[in-house]
């Protein structure tokens, strides 16, 4: 049977689109194209993170309500702001272009909890000089040691908001939350439409950023792009911090820990290149309150990520496919950083929990490499060991 060209090429788009929004991505492509992604921002401009737009966005919260007089930077022209309205935005994008996006309520005590996750995850973040994303997973792929302390304190609060979780479904079990229910009257196919007003929404992203350009904001304006690609990896393949620390004790899964040793890999010799050759200067990144400012915040954090459903990312992606309970993490996440880190600073108590401590200056160079790899290999192992004998499982 003879087929047109025409006919061909929409063939192969229809399943193009289908292999992209109509099934989930393998997590090991999220690894690899987010830690492209970070070493493109690394190079761009300066080590991912997204706690410092939280922040801007929780004094932006706080001059509106007449708590501070001083203005904050605008939030479309501070760099991570615009990251995170990127990944935001990305995720809506995908999440549409999926027939995924849908507005969920949960209940009283999850909105609660979702709160005060919130609250905690922005003191945590206060404490170790970043998030999950800045705090974490950029300190260590830029070598700052403090990463690595938020790492084991990331574990550690995570087994504890676990442990708190199966306690309170022990002592107050709840019933499933009901959506209200939906009338029987649509006059528009929901599901149909989205992938539309998805296109038309990656459309103005574009377009945002060419605006940035035309306004000799190019910087600015790339940032946006990168929070975009990131928003649209995490929705596609659900890709989340929390499962690396949470899913080893509750179910013994250690495929999250793989994925995120192995995009660290792939950011790690990124950055060695980088700092090695001076394409950035060598300590960029490395502020981080080793150690114990990075243990005790990456506990904190940890506790509070269990318990909103999400960390500073997956929170962006998450209120992104239309999660409420998130938008009530992120609002307490960004007025209590945004509160707490100006107290620290004015009683010097970060200086009192570390500095910035930087690998290649402690154990030099050339062990640098093989040091990074052998935690990274060893914390996979421990995982995949833990997956077959159930060691840590808190069940």
């Amino acid at each position: 049977m003879e087929t047109s060209f025409w006919g061909s090429l929409k063939e192969d788009i229809n399943e193009g689109y289908n292999k992209l929004f109509g099934q989930n991505w393998p997590e090991w492509v999220a690894g690899v194209f987010l830690a492209i992604l970070a070493l493109m921002i690394f190079l761009w401009q300066s080590p991912w993170g997204i706690a410092g737009g939280y922040r801007n966005w929780g004094d932006w919260m706080y001059f509106w309500m007449g708590v501070t007089e001083t203005r904050p930077d605008i939030p479309w022209m501070n760099t991570m702001s615009v990251t995170n309205f990127g990944l935001f935005f990305g995720s809506f994008v995908a999440a549409l272009m999926s027939r995924q996006f849908k507005v969920r309520g949960t209940s009283a005590l999850e909105y609660t909890k979702g709160l005060a996750g919130g609250v905690l995850m922005g003191t945590g973040a206060a404490f170790a000089g970043g998030c999950n994303v800045g705090g974490f997973y950029s300190a260590i792929g830029v070598f700052s040691m403090g990463g690595y302390a938020m790492m084991v304190g990331l574990g550690a609060g995570a087994y504890l908001g676990l442990r708190y979780l199966l306690w309170e479904m022990d002592a107050f079990p709840s019933k499933p939350y009901t959506a209200p229910a939906e009338s029987s009257k649509k006059s528009l196919d929901w599901s149909k439409v989205q992938p539309w007003f998805g296109g038309l929404f990656l459309i103005a992203a574009i377009g945002g950023a060419l605006i940035y350009d035309s306004m000799d904001n190019t910087q600015i304006g790339i940032l946006l792009l990168f929070g975009l690609l990131a928003g649209v990896i995490m929705q596609r393949s659900r890709f989340c911090f929390v499962r690396a620390f949470r899913d080893p004790f509750m179910t013994g899964e250690a495929i999250m820990v793989k994925v995120v040793a192995l995009s660290l890999m792939i950011y790690g010799f990124g950055s060695a290149v980088i700092k090695w050759n001076y394409l950035q200067p060598d300590t960029m990144g490395v502020h981080h309150p080793f150690w114990i400012g990075s243990l005790l915040g990456g506990l904190i954090f940890g506790f509070g990520m269990l318990l909103s459903g999400g960390c500073a990312s997956s929170t962006l992606w998450r209120i992104g496919e239309g999660h409420t309970k998130l938008v009530v993490t992120l609002i307490g996440f960004s007025l209590t950083n945004a509160m707490v880190l100006p107290i620290m600073k004015s009683h010097s108590i970060i200086e009192r929990l570390g500095s910035g401590t930087y690998l290649p200056k402690v154990v030099s160079w050339y062990l640098t490499m093989p040091v990074f790899a052998f935690i990274l290999l060893a914390w996979v192992i421990v995982m995949a060991w833990n997956e077959k004998s159930e060691k840590f499982v808190a069940f």
